[in-house]
């Protein structure tokens, strides 16, 4: 029995997935409401279609500035605004009844224009920013581009290819959070007269294992970090008790998600994008899933066989009609299968080699479709009982991928660890979202910072990409639908609302 089909304009899946809420930066509480992707513009891969294009200012009179009729793209003109909070939201207007479009991470700079609206929601003065929406200057936002946080957040989430930042997952001793540069004595003192020779036990590890490339360029410490000044957090983030120089150790088997490496005191050191510094001996460097599915172009589609043994036959066929090996397919490769089949279950790939069919899981072409399979109207066909994820445009197939959903199977998702069925809207999608408490995750972890491209389409469930297990195509999760790195940034890039360059993330409640 097949998982009823997932909408992804329309829709996706997961339960306990549950995003860490901080305090927002507005004063005044505004309804959490939002746009529908006709009001965003629509875009493919994050880019804006053509015609969409910013308007010369003076369209909108002087009694219009700051209300919803104020929201369309405008011509820059050099004035920015940056965030300094973990979210900075994004309003439809400045007035009391404000609804939320998205919103910034703190780092971000983007365009402004002005003249700055002033009221009893924000001293500091709303303005305008592109595709839409107003941003309030005060705790979550500044016009100053110097402003300790905005230098210290400046490196931003890499979109459209596969993780958004370097990960890492704490070890077995999780690493203390430090918040500012630390002597070589006073680490000593925190963490055992032995942690150099960690460090530099880890610093030979990472060279075998080939890390290097991931950790980047190792320089000593950027310029904003100091041993005498605490490092600023942004507005929004968790504070825990300071001691000399660190906050105590982070919580056991912690995900983070690192901006920085750098070398200080002959010891790795990564800066979280929480502001934090962490000694990297104390983690394991998570090395991205090689696995991925498969894009389908213009006169593609299934069936697409996806390689199951650890060593899988590939085979020729000679101009007598008898296979011979030629070679291996890789594991969970996807085959692209062109239809035609010899007797014993061979199957032709694409490109002239034949499989077996018996080593692959097979990804078949749907006998009827649902009524919102219409035109080029984009959905999601999730099935649970075979983990599988078929992307289309109306009836055409354009990504086919192996998924890990809830590991109660088909059981209730209300007393089971199953993913919700049925069909849904996406409503709400974030660049990473940090994920805690009883989520999704919570077996593998207590504190995933920066979960991947999450899209959320009912209450908590959600589809997003995993960098704590690479296991996909085997029920895993507390009921999300987890994706490969690959997979989770090509779906976020694809599905609507479409997140603007710059933005965070964007809230769909109404007409996602």
């Amino acid at each position: 029995m097949r998982c009823r089909w997932i909408a992804a304009l329309i829709a996706l899946v997961g339960p306990g997935c549950a995003r860490r809420e901080p305090p927002g930066a507005e004063r005044t509480p505004a309804r959490e409401h939002a746009i529908g992707s006709a009001e965003l513009g629509s875009t493919t891969m994050g880019h804006d279609v053509p015609g969409d294009g910013p308007v010369p200012p003076g369209q909108v009179s002087a009694e219009q500035i700051g209300t919803p009729a104020d929201n369309l793209p405008f011509a820059p003109d050099g004035t920015k605004i940056a965030s300094i909070a973990w979210r900075t939201w994004i309003y439809s207007d400045v007035g009391t009844k404000r609804t939320r479009y998205g919103y910034l991470r703190s780092g971000a700079v983007v365009d402004a224009r002005g003249p700055a609206v002033k009221n009893e929601g924000c001293a500091g003065g709303w303005y305008r920013v592109n595709p839409r929406g107003f941003v309030c200057v005060g705790m979550g936002a500044t016009l100053d581009l110097s402003h300790p946080v905005v230098l210290a957040s400046s490196v931003r989430p890499v979109r459209a290819q596969a993780l958004p930042y370097l990960y890492a997952l704490s070890g077995e001793t999780p690493p203390l959070l430090y918040f500012r540069l630390a002597s070589r004595e006073e680490m000593k003192d925190a963490e055992g007269e032995n942690i150099f020779a960690r460090a530099a036990a880890f610093r030979e590890r990472v060279q075998i294992q080939g890390l290097l490339e991931l950790l980047g360029p190792l320089g000593p410490p950027p310029e904003f970090l100091s041993q005498k000044r605490a490092l600023e957090k942004p507005y929004g983030t968790k504070e825990a008790l300071h001691q000399k120089a660190h906050a105590g150790p982070a919580p056991t088997d912690s995900g983070f998600s690192i901006a920085r490496v750098f070398d200080w005191q002959n010891r790795l050191f990564g800066l979280t994008t929480e502001l934090e510094l962490i000694g990297l001996e104390r983690t394991k460097i998570v090395r991205p899933s090689e696995f991925h599915g498969a894009e389908l172009g213009e006169g593609e589609g299934l069936p697409v066989g996806f390689v199951e043994p650890r060593f899988a036959q590939k085979y020729a066929l000679s101009p007598k009609g008898e296979f011979r090996p030629d070679g291996a397919f890789g594991y969970r490769e996807p085959l692209k299968l062109t239809g035609q089949s010899r007797p014993g279950g061979m199957l032709e790939v694409v490109g002239g080699a034949w499989a077996a069919e018996s080593a692959l899981r097979m990804v078949r072409p749907r006998s009827s479709f649902p009524s919102i399979a219409t035109g080029d109207r984009k959905w999601v066909d999730i099935s649970i009982k075979d983990q599988t994820l078929v992307a289309y445009v109306g009836r055409r197939p354009v990504y086919v991928t192996l998924v890990s959903s809830g590991r109660g199977g088909l059981g209730d998702p209300e007393t089971q660890q199953a993913t919700v069925r049925g069909t849904f809207m996406i409503y709400a999608k974030d660049v990473s979202s940090t994920m805690d408490g009883d989520d999704d995750a919570a077996a593998d972890s207590h504190a995933l910072r920066d979960v991947p491209f999450v899209q959320y389409f009912n209450k908590g469930f959600a589809l997003h990409g995993t960098y704590w297990h690479d296991e996909f195509g085997k029920v895993r999760s507390h009921g999300c639908v987890n994706l490969s790195a690959v997979d989770s940034a090509w779906m976020f890039e694809w599905t609507d609302p479409p997140v603007p360059p710059a933005w965070h993330g964007v809230i769909n409640k109404d007409r996602g």
